[in-house]
């Protein structure tokens, strides 16, 4: 028992250990040439735009089953007039960063570590290499990068949709008077719940996609080391997307 301690422990401190190193090199080589620019534009369309439509979808949903659950609650109190402020500051302080991290990592997360696991086991990794092209600046530090300045702007999407599904229900199926309905978001929604948000939202960013590089970049054992560097990457990604939404909720308010 105390073997399997052990082993667990050094394993995870080794793996903490080259993540922060992969990390700290994906950092240094953001402020060296060659800028690879294009690439750059690459990540961000295919982390950013091509999520759009998924975070939109997940998003309008989750404010319509919001607002109906917290109006049957709130009706017990005849403060139905506070679903659109319940609303607001669920998604702008939490729900749409988590949501639209969770989603990017589905779709964006897991297909960087195919990738990258893919040219690894296929050894175009050490191609680079071997051509004098650093891997870490040509396949970690632009995702790294487009995931941190993506992830904020599909969180605004995400709170925008999250509210207006909200709104449909709360206003156009429940009833509820909308000039209420939105004065009650001016009223206790502050700009500082939507920056807090768009922080946690940058952090959750690098995470899934660092993990989803580092996964990648460690593949091992052909075609099914892949997919299980892929499941790891999803799970990994997530299970750190709480945990970090905890220490920042935690720190913030």
């Amino acid at each position: 028992m105390l073997s399997y301690i052990g082993r667990s422990t050094i394993s995870l401190l080794a793996e903490t250990g080259r993540i922060a190193m992969l990390f700290l090199e994906a950092l240094f080589w953001l402020f060296r040439p060659p800028f690879r620019v294009r690439h750059f534009f690459k990540q961000l369309e295919f982390i950013g735009v091509n999520s759009l439509f998924v975070v939109m979808l997940t998003s309008l949903f989750t404010g319509m089953v919001l607002a109906l659950q917290t109006y049957y609650a709130f009706r017990m109190f005849s403060a139905e007039t506070l679903v659109g402020a319940t609303v607001a500051l669920s998604m702008t302080r939490e729900l749409g960063p988590v949501i639209t991290g969770l989603m990017v990592t589905g779709r964006a997360g897991s297909a960087i570590c195919a990738e990258i696991g893919t040219m690894r086991v296929t050894e175009q990794v050490d191609a680079l290499t071997v051509m004098a092209i650093n891997p870490v600046q040509y396949l970690v530090m632009p995702r790294v990068l487009a995931g941190f300045i993506v992830l904020p702007l599909l969180t605004i999407v995400s709170d925008a949709m999250g509210i207006l599904g909200g709104y449909i229900v709360g206003v156009q199926i429940l009833d509820i008077h909308g000039g209420l309905f939105m004065n009650k978001i001016y009223e206790f929604v502050e700009l500082a719940d939507v920056y807090n948000g768009l922080i946690k939202s940058s952090v959750f960013g690098v995470i899934l996609t660092l993990v989803g590089c580092y996964k990648g970049f460690y593949t091992k054992g052909g075609a099914e080391g892949v997919g299980r560097s892929t499941t790891q990457a999803v799970v990994m990604s997530s299970v750190l997307i709480l945990v970090s939404d905890y220490i920042l909720t935690a720190i913030m308010f």
